[in-house]
């Protein structure tokens, strides 16, 4: 599988953003895809993973602000980003994974977890 991350962009504080994440070459339907990031001088961070049988996590600071879906159909993983705030931007990376998905205490999935990944997408959050 190979996994394109797309949908950054500049946007103002408050303001919202799709990122997709596709495959080129395979379905999505066996894999548990999840969503990290990181911001410039700062460790990489779990945002969000849904599971395939499409259970949902969030790291605890992005909690009702973002959302992650699967159109299994169009072989694509989305993470919908509302409510922008400074702290949120960062390189955005989507990964993929058949091992069991493992959440840490703040909701964040485990990078370790994921075997595949895409390159980035930039977000930028600034007025």
């Amino acid at each position: 599988v190979q996994l394109q991350a797309s949908g950054g962009g500049l946007v103002q504080p408050g303001g919202s953003l799709r990122l997709s994440c596709a495959a080129s070459d395979s379905t999505l339907d066996d894999y548990g895809i999840g969503w990290f990031r990181q911001a410039p001088g700062k460790e990489r961070e779990g945002v969000s993973v849904i599971s395939r049988g499409g259970s949902t996590y969030y790291l605890d600071s992005v909690k009702g602000r973002f959302t992650i879906s699967r159109d299994n159909a169009k072989k694509a993983v989305y993470l919908q980003l509302n409510s922008l705030k400074p702290e949120d931007a960062a390189v955005y990376y989507c990964a993929a994974t058949q091992n069991p998905i493992q959440i840490r205490s703040d909701g964040a999935p485990v990078a370790e977890d994921f075997t595949l990944w895409g390159q980035g997408t930039q977000v930028t959050v600034s007025s």
